[in-house]
């Protein structure tokens, strides 16, 4: 089988883990740069190109890693080889949706998953009115379409979150506000999901000076063992969104289980490593089954 990943390099730890594993069950792998190809559209079926080369029927199957800096035009390639019956691990409008925070919680909240309070606005004009909504201090503010961490502050009183609000309503940026649930200790959960087994979990605890637990932000990481009803948020959070591999990020509260987010690439590294889980021979396998399915 022909497997395009589309992935700006093999540097990448978990691009290269997917093509150790996919050359080691005898298929063919070939890094796609997706930020280099082109789409034709006009006179004929639209193609996909990268250079000059004709690529649009050369795979039976594409992964994506999408980076958040390019994902429009990433999400527009992906969908450009569905169109043309290739298999993706994830949906186009999957990766555009996961990608926006608010997007991914509007959908959580409407299927009835439950979710932190949750609060997004652009109005300069009432800051204190959007903290109260929340209870009050601390509060987390998040960019909408922020990953690994970036753009998460935590702010502990009136005074810095009103100042911190206000600085990226004048830059015009998109944030979020977030119940901060202070009895998770620093701690989350990232679930692996594929096709529809959760395949591996960890649990990610922050540093003393850090209270974001990501990886690539210094937190530690060990299994997890989660309950039935995490593996259905975990589940059901990746259907909705039609992400066939997706890292779905949950926090344990006062009232249970909530999701704060899902990534379309989760990382490999630190799942790999805390897990024991070969997770990238499972979304090779995950290809292997349907690529397979739609081909005949």
């Amino acid at each position: 089988m022909n497997i395009a990943i589309l992935s700006v390099s093999l540097n990448v730890h978990s691009t290269r883990r997917i093509v150790q594993e996919a050359q080691q069950l005898g298929h063919y792998v070939e890094l796609i740069d997706h930020t280099k190809c082109s789409v034709k559209l006009g006179e004929g079926k639209p193609k996909i190109f990268i250079g000059e080369e004709d690529i649009t029927h050369e795979f039976d199957a594409v992964i994506p890693r999408i980076g958040a800096k390019v994902t429009k035009h990433g999400s527009a390639i992906v969908k450009q080889f569905e169109m043309n019956g290739v298999f993706s691990t994830a949906r186009s409008l999957g990766i555009t949706r996961a990608r926006n925070k608010v997007r991914t919680l509007q959908i959580m909240a409407r299927k009835g998953i439950p979710i932190p309070e949750t609060l997004f606005s652009i109005n300069p004009n009432n800051i204190e009115d959007q903290i109260r909504l929340l209870g009050g201090p601390p509060v987390v503010i998040k960019l909408q379409e922020g990953t690994q961490g970036l753009g998460v502050i935590l702010a502990e009183s009136k005074k810095s979150a009103k100042s911190i609000i206000d600085t990226f309503y004048k830059m015009d940026t998109s944030i979020l506000l977030q119940q901060y649930i202070e009895e998770a200790n620093g701690e989350d959960i990232r679930i692996i999901v594929v096709g529809n087994k959760v395949v591996a979990a960890m649990k990610r605890k922050s540093d003393l000076d850090e209270f974001r637990s990501n990886v690539h932000r210094g937190g530690d990481t060990e299994v997890a063992q989660i309950t039935k009803k995490e593996q259905h948020i975990a589940l059901d959070a990746a259907r909705y969104l039609g992400l066939g591999v997706a890292g779905v990020d949950l926090m344990r509260s006062k009232k249970g289980p909530v999701l704060i987010e899902v990534n379309a690439s989760p990382g490999l590294k630190g799942i790999e490593g805390a897990s024991g889980v070969n997770v990238a021979k499972h979304i090779v396998q995950f290809v292997e089954r349907n690529a397979f399915r739609r081909r005949k």
